[in-house]
């Protein structure tokens, strides 16, 4: 899922994870910066094996907000293994609201991004949800009050 801030795609991602989890699916939620940390610490301990054989067991993946922290060279490339050990096995969602033509910013190496751009939309489906965001438009529709006001409210602690 793709598309600007607020649109809904994290929403989107995790409706769809209940929903598999209710129909009886093993699923992971997680953020791409946690995740990247976690492989990463994984790695230095020499259990990251281990958790390959955890990851293979879920059906559904759900990696949020891809490209909002670039990855260093040694996360993109455990970022990269990992979903490309899914690609066509199972089930995987990733939300960002980076087009695929900017994936090479997280990556920092043109072939890795090319090869996990086409591993991941090799027969899948690319939802776009760019449009204007509903928390700015939430926000745009709470009153203004000024912060004095709130100040000399006798509701308001500090």
């Amino acid at each position: 899922m793709s598309g600007n801030c607020g649109t809904g795609k994290t929403h989107i991602a995790i409706a769809l994870g209940i929903k598999a989890c209710l129909e009886g699916y093993k699923v992971l939620f997680t953020t791409v910066p946690l995740f990247i940390t976690q492989l990463k610490g994984l790695k230095s301990t020499k259990s990251l094996r281990g958790f390959q054989n955890k990851l293979s067991k879920y059906d559904l993946v759900i990696l949020d907000e891809f490209g909002y922290i670039s990855a260093d060279k040694e996360g993109a490339e455990l970022l990269f293994t990992h979903i490309s050990l899914r690609a066509g096995q199972k089930s995987t969602i990733i939300t960002t609201n980076l087009s695929f033509d900017r994936w090479g910013e997280i990556f920092g190496d043109p072939v890795m991004t090319a090869a996990m751009t086409d591993r991941l939309t090799h027969k899948s489906y690319v939802v776009n949800m760019s449009g204007p965001s509903y928390r700015i438009k939430e926000t745009s529709e709470v009153t203004i009050v000024p912060l004095f006001s709130l100040i000399k409210s006798s509701n308001f602690f500090i």
